[in-house]
Order: C-alpha cells, then structure tokens, then sequence
C-alpha cells in the first residue's frame, strides 16, 4: 500500500547520508521531499502541514545538532511524527463488563464491512472469544446471505431475519405480540442481541447497512441502531484506496454515529494509501484494525509504531514474529529439536511440515517485505516466483514415504518417476536433492559446532567456538594423558563439552533459549550486535 511513499522517503533520506552536520539548507530541502511525498501519497493537506511543521522544529533544534549521526536523528524524528499523526499508541477492543460486548459496524457501502465482520468474528473466536453475527444490513441484496457464507467460512452463528433477505420494511407478519417487521435493521439488531445473550455469547458482531454516498437516511439509520442497541465498541470500516475523499467520510461518520475506531479496509491494495495517515489525525479516533487480504485470517491489529516503521523501510520484525509463532506448532519445533540432539537427519516429511507452516503465515513477498531495508530490493521481490513452492512440494508429494526419508536411495528411475509425477523435468528433482543434500550437511556442521559448509568465513553457532578456528581445521588434537584417572576425568569433560555444544546449538537453530558456554572464544560478541527492535524475542532472549 505504501510502496511509493516508502521509497520517496528512503530516496529523501539518502541525501542526508555522510553529512556529519547538518545546515539549515539541508533540513529545508529534506521537509520539501518529505511535503511531496505525503502530498503525492493522497495525505490530507492539513495533515501534512501539521506533520512537516512538527520535523522541521525537531529537526533545528539541540537534539539532531547535537547528535554524532544527524541523518539518523532526523529519520528518528520522521518515525516519531508518524506514529503520532498514525495514532500512537495500540488501542484494543474494550469489553463490556458484563457480556456480551456489542460491536457494530459502520461505512460506506463496499468498504468490506461484511467481510470484516468474518474476520474479526474468526480472530476473536481464536482469542477465545465466543462470537456471533447479526445481519442487520437489509437493504443490499443478498447482503444476509453474503454474512451467513462469511460467518460459516469463520466458523461462527449468524443471527439473520426469519424473512431471509428483505429489502426495504415492507415484510411483517402478525404474531401474538402484535405486529413485528422483519425489515427493519432496529429490531433486528436488538433481536440478535437477545439471542446471543440467551446462548451466552460473549460477543455480538453487528452488520448494518451502507451506501455508495453519504445520505441523511444512511445516517439516521445508523444512528437509530447505536442508540437501541447502545453498543461497546462502533468502528468506521473505510476504504484505505478512496483517497482524499476518505477524510471527508471519516468526519462525516464522525459526526453522524460517532464511531470509537477507525478499521482500514483493503490495506493490500495498489494506491497510495494517505487516508490511512489521514484518518486518525482528522477524527481524532484510533485506528484499532487493518484488512490486508480476502481470507478470513487476513486481520491485524493496528500498531501505529510497526506501520511507521514499515513505511520508513525499517521492517516490522514484532509481527513477523507473532505470525511465526501461530503458525509454528510447538509440538514440532520440540521434535525437531529432539531429532538435533539425537542426530538424527532432517528428512523430506519435516521439510514438508516445515513448508506448511510457512504458508500459514502468508504470502512469502508479503513477510519478506516485514524484513528491515527490503524496500530496496522490491524488484527482486516483485519478480518472485511464489508458485515455485507448489512444483517443490508436488516433487516431494511424489515420492514414496521410503524416498522421503531415505533421499540418497533415490536413483534415476526414481527421479524419472517423481519428475512425471509432479509435471517437472528430472533436472529440477536433481536440483531439489542436491539443495536438501546440502542442508542436511549444513545441519550436520551446526551440531558439531562449526560454521557453515562452503563458507569458511561464516562462524559456528553462539558460544560453541568453530568460527576461524573451526575453518582452518589444522589445531593439533591433544594427547592423552598416560595416567588412567586423568584420561578418565578428560574423556568426562570432553563428553560434557560435546553435550552442552549440541544442546547449544538446538537451542538457537529452533529458536529456544540456549547461551551455555564452552569455554572458547567466539568469533562475534553476540552482546555487541546492535539488533533491530524485537529481534531479541525471536532469539530466545
């Protein structure tokens, strides 16, 4: 979404590299790219004179005069300004005291409303959250059927009118309580709400109606259902590709059903994405969700500081981390551990579950780009191949579970079946054993300590020694001693010394806590590595 601003800002601040001070001048010039940019992205005007007027007084003053690199201070400031105009800080959802918690949710027709309400039916459902989705939007056709297919993709009940789809208020039906419409979103709202509170659901998810401009009636409607069914939460389901005319609909809604937050809409999208820096700073509101995708998993929690690093190029490690971890089964990573120890060979059907996982996190380009500096090489990421994946597990899916777990046994024949198998030449099954042949001893080197094959410049695991020492290989071993206690007492340390290098290395190629010490120098101090913010999570630390 933010490709084009991203690389403005990166090109901007490129210019301020090697400039041990920085003059006036330079600052003047870096705010005018940094107003161009914005500008260019769709940021609202006001906005951006708030922004820019903000940098420029930080950037005069004592703290980036003052500073030993004076680029970095001002990206500094960049990132600052960014998050607040961004919000700041994480709002959550606030759940009502005594449930269930009502959500309703607002927005123009078209901005995915119903298709949030899937997905943050299914994100609360795995927070432990019992949800249910009322259809409250009666005036799009098929608009019921449309949640009630979303709500089955999520796994949640939907409560919808007993009429079905309705269109207008012209349905009612005489009951022994009088006349009742099923046309009309007001009953239907509080209906729903009954009904989760009598199947003690702890969270009511209500979809009401949009439209494709604003209107008095769109408003009033909304406004009548916040004030019946007197909701927790109400977020404002926008767009993120609408532009400018984004902001004038944010204060509209504002005005009109004052929301508590703000959910952006469609955030995976090709525009340029300045409402989204818009929004928040014009309606005062925080924005609580982003839609990054059509499945129902494709939800994240809006965090103001990862967004503003993601636009600066500086990567978002902390969510990456936290897709790793639901997508990684703890069961397996202890497995594949125990096989380390034991020295046991990585084998086709880990390599599999290993591929699994990393699909449940997303699209490869999508977490590539979460890495620091990847702007830079978005052509090359723009040219990956995600489908090469699919012909590598096909290959894999073509062997028999013996090939799998015995690779080396797989002859010419075999690579001629396996190849016909999976609709791929025999060169490129040749080419996916040798590239497994190669992490199997890359495996093997890391259990015993040493750096990586191939790479002798490349040191062994944390606290295991290898390193230079390990590559040169031609140390003389010591000998022995003659006296029987003495051998006894070396062959014991030895053996303790191997055990706690093999524990070591487990522990940091799955990504546990390890740090035993063998005694031997390291070739890096890992302490002295300056690494980038959350990384000392994903390394156990």
């Amino acid at each position: 979404m933010f490709t084009s601003l991203s690389d403005r800002l990166t090109a901007t601040f490129k210019n301020l590299r090697g400039k041990g001070r920085l003059s006036e001048s330079d600052v003047n010039a870096t705010i005018r790219d940094i107003r161009m940019a914005l500008l260019d992205a769709d940021v609202a005007l006001p906005v951006v004179k708030e922004f820019t007027h903000a940098v420029r007084e930080r950037a005069l003053g004592a703290e980036v005069s003052g500073a030993l690199n004076p680029a970095q201070q001002v990206v500094k400031i960049v990132n600052d300004e960014l998050v607040a105009i961004l919000g700041g800080q994480t709002r959550r959802i606030q759940f009502a005291k005594n449930p269930p918690t009502v959500i309703m949710l607002a927005g123009l027709q078209g901005s995915g409303k119903t298709t949030f309400a899937g997905k943050l039916a299914k994100w609360l459902k795995d927070q432990g959250h019992t949800p249910m989705l009322v259809a409250a939007d009666l005036q799009r056709p098929n608009a019921v059927t449309q949640l009630q297919v979303v709500g089955e993709r999520a796994g949640v009940p939907v409560f919808a009118p007993e009429r079905g789809n309705v269109a207008g208020y012209d349905a009612a039906v005489e009951s022994g309580e009088g006349t009742r419409s099923y046309g009309d979103p007001v009953t239907v709202s509080r209906q729903g709400i009954d009904e989760a509170r009598a199947r003690q659901h702890d969270v009511v998810i209500v979809d009401t109606a949009g439209r494709l401009a604003i209107d008095e009636a769109l408003m009033q409607q909304a406004a009548d259902i916040r004030a019946a069914i007197s909701p927790d939460e109400v977020l404002f389901v926008i767009d993120a590709m609408i532009g400018q005319a984004a902001v004038e609909t944010a204060q509209a809604f504002a005005e009109g059903v004052d929301f508590t937050g703000v959910v952006l809409g469609k955030l995976d999208g090709d525009a340029r994405g300045g409402a989204a820096l818009s929004v928040a700073k014009v309606t005062g509101r925080p924005i609580m969700f982003a839609s990054v995708g059509e499945q129902t998993k494709d939800i994240e929690v809006f965090h103001p500081d990862r967004m503003a690093s993601r636009i600066l190029d500086m990567g978002d490690v902390l969510t990456l981390i936290e897709q790793a971890e639901k997508a990684f089964d703890q069961r397996q990573a202890q497995e594949m551990t125990r096989k380390f120890l034991e020295e046991e060979d990585f084998t086709f059907d880990d390599f599999l579950q290993q591929m699994s996982a990393i699909k449940k996190m997303g699209s490869l380009k999508q977490m590539l780009g979460m890495m620091p500096g990847m702007g830079q090489m978005r052509a090359q990421l723009d040219s990956l191949d995600e489908r090469e994946f699919d012909r590598v597990e096909a290959m894999v899916r073509s062997m028999t579970p013996f090939e799998r777990t015995h690779p080396k046994q797989i002859n010419g024949s075999r690579r001629a079946r396996i190849a016909r198998g999976s609709g791929v030449s025999v060169s490129e099954v040749n080419q996916l054993l040798e590239r497994f042949t190669q992490a199997q001893k890359m495996m093997r080197s890391l259990r015993r300590g040493g750096g990586v094959p191939g790479m002798p410049g490349m040191p062994g695991m944390p606290g295991m020694g290898g390193g230079k020492k390990a590559a040169k290989g031609q140390q003389r071993k010591k000998g022995k001693s003659g006296n029987p206690a003495k051998r006894a007492a070396e062959e014991k340390a030895a053996a303790e010394k191997a055990a706690n290098a093999r524990i070591n290395a487990a522990n940091q190629a799955f990504g546990m806590p390890g740090g035993q010490d063998d005694g031997q120098p390291a070739a890096t101090d890992p302490a002295n590595v300056e690494l980038p913010k959350g990384f000392e999570k994903f390394l156990g630390r």
